[in-house]
């Protein structure tokens, strides 16, 4: 896909891998071998033994597309990091983003939660100099007040900002793109049904901005924007949920088959299944001290 969907719908990821902003457009129909097309059986077994760890979305390729924010995050990100001394990249991921940037400040840190990731994000990111702390995206994050001048993050799971707060000096900034609300709802509700207003709202952009305005932080900048997702085959609707895990919890073919089964039958005859990402991105900064 030419994002990392959702979150992590995502770390946007998390729904996307923003690694590589912008680039929509590509061939979008279903990979096949002949031009006979792919039944629901092969489609969805190729899914099912493709690889999820990390945030590298390239299987997507050819299968299904995600247009990219404006603001183009994961270059934006890199001239941050060119200018930065110290640095906190968290919920890394597999590292993708953050490797993507040519140059990293001398103190550069990721932290990853998720032990498949942690081991990729270490391989990746280590030749660079980065050193990659397992913590879950809960934790207190275990370093000391002050310790970083800029934090960034690409589709968190919910970004603590009193936790952000405290590792930034003085005069630091956080500079992430968040999920933002009912991010692919279109896929949830599917299989799901509708969802409470409560869950459809959840990390809206303003509630968000409370929240770090009330950690002490300023809004120098927070944009939003609704973005058009298109899945071209059930392999790639199966291989987004065995991916970003938290769109329908404890997703399994075996449990949706039936609705798989239906949704298939419809790409075949109405052409690809549209849904909407929502990203929001967030430049904070910490009040220098009085």
């Amino acid at each position: 896909m030419n994002s990392n969907p959702a979150g992590q719908d995502s770390q946007d990821g998390q729904d996307g891998q923003d690694g590589q902003d912008g680039r929509d457009g590509r061939d979008s129909s279903p990979r096949t071998h002949d031009s006979s097309p792919r039944t629901f059986d092969a489609l969805v077994a190729e899914a099912v033994a493709a690889p999820t760890e990390g945030w590298d979305f390239s299987w997507f390729e050819g299968r299904a597309t995600e247009a990219r924010p404006s603001w183009r995050y994961a270059e934006a990100m890199a001239g941050r990091l060119a200018r930065a001394s110290a640095s906190l990249d968290i919920q890394t991921g597999g590292g993708e983003v953050l490797a993507s940037a040519a140059t990293l400040p001398p103190l550069a840190v990721a932290t990853e939660g998720w032990p498949a990731n942690v081991a990729k994000a270490t391989a990746l990111l280590h030749p660079r100099g980065v050193v990659v702390v397992a913590s879950q995206a809960d934790a207190p994050l275990p370093f000391a007040d002050g310790a970083f001048d800029l934090v960034t993050s690409r589709h968190p799971v919910k970004a603590h900002f009193a936790e952000i707060a405290r590792v930034l000096r003085p005069g630091g900034a956080y500079f992430a793109q968040h999920v933002g609300p009912a991010s692919v709802f279109e896929v949830v509700e599917y299989f799901l049904g509708p969802q409470p207003e409560e869950v459809r709202n959840a990390r809206h952009p303003d509630q968000e901005r409370a929240e770090a305005e009330a950690a002490g932080l300023d809004v120098v900048d927070l944009r939003a924007e609704r973005l058009r997702m298109e899945f071209h085959d059930i392999g790639a609707v199966v291989h987004f949920l065995r991916k970003v895990v938290w769109m329908v919890p404890g997703f399994t073919v075996e449990a949706y088959r039936p609705r798989l089964r239906e949704l298939h039958d419809r790409i075949q005859a109405e052409g690809p299944f549209v849904a909407h990402s929502t990203r929001h991105l967030f430049d904070l900064r910490k009040p220098m001290a009085v």
